[in-house]
């Protein structure tokens, strides 16, 4: 499908839709991570800035990520078997009919072609939210898939489907955008690092990590280790925080990570989505991809030159996870041109540019 450039339209345009409602569904829970149902927040913060309504359907019994989306000021209801139970669609188009004409938004690898399907023959034009071709066919409206690597997938799909693919289209949160210019220092040496494995981590891999840094032997270091809000695992992390011979703050339900991206001069992070948050903070990255649909990730970002491949998380090695960081906390060079590269991927218009084909 061909690809339109919507990026040098105005802001006013984005300002100037009317008052359509957006109906999201997305889910977070432990076995799936956070990302999904946070850059559908960037997308619901975007829609709402321009003057439009928001609801959520979800099967998130997460009360922080709740209450998130409560402070926003956004209905939600509450999917209590979610597909490929039958309920799941049962309930999702029950509150489609009380928003006649309503986008639906679908963000979730579980939301296969059948589930597209049943959208379509509800009359509602859908937006699928991808990473990696998850579905045999898209009869979806609009696919966006904000990675490096989506120009290469095949996608079958209609001939109504519009494809959105690539770092343009990354959703960024409303508390990034006001970043957008920021320049990174870069120190000749670096001692302040940031970890965040994901919302979830069900593996634990951030006790990898703590246990690699805790191998790096000069001056202490200033750790910020991100727990996610569904992840299990803050007693053993917070014991291996307290031993370690570096200072290490465990940080959970942090209100504002781009500020916390800022302090740090290096990240330690899973190959989700937060790596376009790190992208876009200008903040080198060494990267572990803790799915399979984060290794493309991964490999891509290293490929370009903005961040640095661990690999998969079963094999992460402690000597090579201490001998990577050790490097790049006393590499200066290699960090200011990782930074540069980073932020040339990420301007942080891609809420705009969507929100402009949802309303032409």
């Amino acid at each position: 499908m061909k690809l339109i450039d919507m990026s040098s339209k105005k802001s006013s345009k984005f300002k100037a839709m009317g008052k359509s409602p957006l109906v999201i569904r997305a889910d977070a829970n432990a076995h799936i991570g956070t990302g999904h149902l946070m850059r559908c927040l960037a997308l619901a913060q975007g829609w709402k800035d321009s003057g439009g309504e928001v609801v959520f359907a979800t099967a998130c019994s997460n009360d922080n990520l709740l209450g998130r989306l409560y402070d926003e000021g956004f209905r939600m209801h509450k999917i209590e078997n979610p597909y490929p139970n039958p309920q799941d669609w049962e309930a999702t188009r029950e509150i489609l009919e009380e928003h006649k004409g309503a986008w639906l938004v679908i963000d979730g690898y579980h939301f296969d072609s059948s589930y597209q399907r049943l959208v379509k023959e509800s009359g509602h034009p859908l937006l699928v939210i991808d990473d990696y071709g998850h579905a045999d066919h898209y009869y979806a409206d609009i696919v966006l898939n904000q990675n490096l690597h989506a120009e290469s997938l095949t996608y079958s799909c209609e001939p109504y489907t519009k494809l959105l693919l690539g770092t343009k289209y990354v959703l960024l949160r409303r508390e990034f955008l006001k970043w957008r210019g920021w320049k990174r220092k870069v120190p000749e040496v670096a001692r302040k690092v940031l970890v965040t494995m994901g919302g979830s981590d069900p593996e634990n891999a951030t006790l990898k990590v703590i246990s690699a840094i805790n191998m790096v032997d000069f001056e202490p270091l200033e750790v910020a280790v991100v727990i996610g809000p569904t992840n299990p695992h803050y007693e053993a992390l917070e014991r291996a925080a307290r031993t370690s011979r570096h200072s290490i703050i465990l940080m959970r339900d942090v209100p504002n990570m781009p500020e916390l991206m800022s302090w740090a001069d290096i990240a330690i992070s899973a190959g989700g989505t937060t790596c376009w948050e790190l992208a876009f903070m200008g903040l080198p990255a060494v990267l572990v991809a803790m799915a399979e649909n984060q290794r493309l990730v991964a490999e891509r970002m290293a490929e370009e030159g903005s961040a640095i491949n661990l690999g998969r998380h079963g094999g992460l090695a402690f000597d090579e996870t201490t001998k990577v960081t050790r490097e790049l906390l006393t590499d200066s060079r290699r960090r200011l041109k990782m930074s540069c590269k980073a932020q040339e991927l990420v301007d942080g218009e891609g809420v705009e540019r969507l929100v402009i084909y949802l309303t032409n």
